[in-house]
């Protein structure tokens, strides 16, 4: 099993140079990948664009996102995704979501919170269908096209997509459909039981998906949070105490790591919930802390 850790930002704050040095600094110290988030209405970079100029910086480094799938028109993302696979050769990690529920962004996305799943339904094969370079046409409720024919296709073959969430019809269609699992806010336990299901709807379906493609998102924090950010994400805990969600502190995070990898999951993305103010040093001490957990 090879574990990896990739760090994932908004990059709020930072600049064309900041956002290439932070990338290289990444990439030297030994992390697998940046992720950039798709949130419409917060502060942050554009992820596609961003990951693009990233990309043509640093020609090594992976490129990951959590890209918004409803209330988009799957040829543009399509072509935008195989495009930036296409000139990184073949370094896209693509993560899709369904969006946050909350406004502003509820309403940023365009499309109801109990409609996203059957957004992802109807476009996810729509989305490979285009990768695959032939002619495609779709007529269904969240697009309708006749014969488009998709260039440059991804370098990758295929370009994998890996889906999120937790609730039970999320787990069901990444059996179905996806090629990896990277849900977040959630504890082990909460994952091994994910993962059966997951394992369970992929059989049904007469596939699988691969053990080395399921991973975890984590928020962590080095100083204790402000009530306002214990409220908010508190809102997202299922019932479970903040503190099996979020570690606080760098041991607490590599403790955190350890008890995922030991039920079998092996990628990750570390998320500082505060942005920090000097990158390099941040890294340089997640580096110290968990930089061998990766085999």
């Amino acid at each position: 099993m090879k574990v990896r850790i990739g760090i994932g930002t908004s990059a709020p704050g930072l600049d064309a140079v900041g956002l290439c040095r932070l990338g290289d600094d990444i990439d030297a110290l030994g992390f697998d990948s940046l992720w950039l988030p798709e949130v419409l209405s917060a502060p942050g970079l554009d992820p596609m664009v961003a990951l693009a100029w990233v990309g043509a910086h640093n020609p090594t480094l992976k490129l990951g996102t959590t890209a918004l799938l409803p209330g988009k028109n799957p040829v543009r993302l399509a072509k935008q995704a195989a495009s930036l696979d296409a000139l990184s050769g073949g370094r896209l990690l693509l993560t899709l979501v369904p969006g946050l529920s909350t406004e502003p962004e509820r309403s940023a996305i365009g499309v109801a919170p109990t409609a996203r799943g059957d957004a992802i339904d109807e476009l996810l094969p729509v989305l490979r269908a285009l990768w695959s370079g032939a002619p495609v046409s779709h007529d269904g409720p969240s697009a309708s096209f006749a014969s488009v024919s998709l260039s440059p296709v991804p370098s990758q073959e295929p370009l994998e997509v890996w889906l999120g969430g937790m609730a039970p019809a999320s787990l069901e269609r990444c059996g179905r459909m996806a090629d990896g699992w990277l849900p977040a806010m959630c504890t082990p336990a909460e994952v091994v039981a994910g993962r059966a299901v997951i394992d369970e709807a992929a059989e049904r379906a007469g596939r699988a998906i691969s053990p080395e493609h399921f991973g975890v998102s984590i928020g962590y924090a080095t100083a204790p949070l402000s009530d306002r950010a214990r409220a908010a994400l508190g809102r997202r805990a299922r019932g479970n105490p903040l503190e099996a969600l979020v570690p606080v502190g760098l041991e607490q995070l590599r403790a955190h790591l350890e008890s995922f990898i030991e039920v079998g999951f092996s990628k990750f993305v570390a998320r500082p919930l505060v942005p920090p103010a000097d990158w390099r040093a941040e890294l340089e001490a997640l580096a110290d802390a968990v930089g061998d957990l990766q085999t």
